[in-house]
This record gives C-alpha cells, structure tokens and sequence, in this order.
C-alpha cells in the first residue's frame, strides 16, 4: 500500500467516523463509494469490488460504534432496555444480509446501494422527524423491527441509523435518545454482519491477498483506526449543537455517492 493510499483511507475513515458519532448512521453509507473506487483503481475483480467495499465498510462500524456509543453513554442518551430488545432481530437479520447480497451481482448491487443512499439522502435534506404516533411495541414487534433494520444494514453495509432512527422517533423516542441508541445498535449489527461476510466469503475465486471473505484487513485496519479517533468528536457535537445544517451538507454529499454507485452500475467492469 503507497503512502497516497494510506492517507485516503486516513481521510475516509476520518470522515466517515464523525459521521458515524454525528447521525448515528455508522459511516458506511459514505465509504462505500469511497472503499468501491479505491479498490476499482487497484484493480480488484470487478464481480466482487463492491461485496467487499461493503464488506469491510460493515467491519468498520466494529470499532467506530464501540468508540461512538461511549461518547453517547457518558451524556447518558442510550436506551439501553430498547438495544436489548432490537438486537436479537438485529443479529439475525445481519447475518442473513450478507448472504442475501452475495446472491446479486455487482449491478444489481450497486444499484441497490445507490436507490438507499439517495433515499437516505432524501430523508436527511428534508428533515422531516416522522411523528410519534405510538410508543414501542412489544419484544414480538421489535424482533421483527430488529430483523429489518439487521437485514439492510448487512445487505449494504451501513449501521441501520437511517432505519433505526426514524422507527425509534415514531414510536415516541426523542431525537438524541434515538440517535445515541442507534449508535450502539451499530456493534450488533456489525459483528454479526462481519462474521457473515467471512463465512460466506471463505474461499472465493479471485479474492486478493490480506482478505478475511470479502473484508479487505489493509483498508479495515487503517480506516478503523481514523474513525475510532474521530467518532466521540461527532458524538460530542451531536449533543452541543443543532445539527440541522451539517445534515444538509451531508446530503449533497450522499446525493453525489449515491450517482456514483449508479454509475458503477451501469459501468461494472
């Protein structure tokens, strides 16, 4: 790996860290894109460029949530009982995620990326909070909840914020309490996902060398070591100020990721 390599992934995971402790979303929606153009320009196979970007993204939030979520508790913002009942689901659905995205090609996939991130993008820019119209359901009904958000996250590699958020304030969670509980729902659903994507990539035709499955251990461990650092800064800020100009800029930026993932679709090779 050169030193220019390095200092990129240095930046994504720098980026992608306070995003993660900042929105509760776990930084993958943005290194993604980011980990699928590095590893286009170092010539990995075109069929698993974006299984592994996804990949090692998803082994990302390992550490950035452990480091994000101490910063949430210390404001004492996690629901601690709601993460118990989300995370059977949650561990489930993460492990049946990846297997799900190894049944799609690298099109099918990228595209299906893209339609999530310009959604989330979306949902962000018009920052609209759904209203509480009901409390939590029963430990049936967040199973199941449980079960979506896991199965999304590790279809595409992010931290489930953009699902587990919007729930958890319909149900009547406040917005800093939703957040700060996503954060921590980013550990399950990252280790289940991680030891999904190894599992099912144990062994593929055409993976390079330092690859546990589909995860690229070069990338995750520079990347991991960026955002662990930055995380408790954008958790911090999170609880300091409003955050709803920020949101906005991280919208054109989903907006530019998500048009490039339908360009990678439409040009897989």
């Amino acid at each position: 790996m050169d030193f220019t390599l390095i200092l990129a992934l240095l930046a994504m995971g720098t980026f992608g860290g306070f995003a993660a402790g900042l929105l509760g979303i776990g930084g993958g929606m943005v290194l993604v894109p980011f980990i699928t153009m590095i590893f286009t320009a170092r010539g990995f196979p075109p069929e698993l460029t974006i299984h592994m970007a996804i990949a090692t993204s998803l082994a990302t939030i390992l550490f950035t949530s452990l480091s994000s979520v101490r910063a949430h508790h210390k404001h004492g913002a996690v629901l601690w009982p709601v993460v118990k009942l989300l995370a059977p689901g949650i561990l489930l659905g993460s492990w049946i995620g990846p297997w799900i995205g190894k049944q799609m090609n690298a099109t099918v996939l990228a595209a299906f990326f893209g339609v999530f991130v310009a959604f989330s993008a979306t949902q962000m820019l018009v920052g609209k909070k759904p209203a509480a119209a009901r409390t939590l359901p029963a430990a049936p009904g967040m199973f199941a909840a449980g079960g979506f958000i896991g199965t999304l996250s590790g279809i595409v590699g992010a931290g489930g914020g953009f699902v587990s958020v919007p729930f958890m304030t319909w149900c009547g969670v406040r917005i800093h309490n939703a957040v700060a509980t996503s954060a921590a729902l980013g550990f399950p659903i990252a280790l289940a996902g991680t030891l999904s994507n190894i599992w099912f990539g144990w062994g593929e035709p055409g993976l390079p060398s330092y690859s546990l499955g589909f995860i690229y251990v070069p990338a995750l461990a520079i990347i991991a070591l960026a955002s662990v650092s930055m995380a408790p800064l954008g958790a911090r800020t999170a609880h300091r100020m409003p955050v709803r100009q920020l949101q906005k800029v991280f919208s054109v930026i989903l907006y530019a990721l998500a048009a490039y993932m339908f360009w990678k679709a439409a040009h897989p090779a």
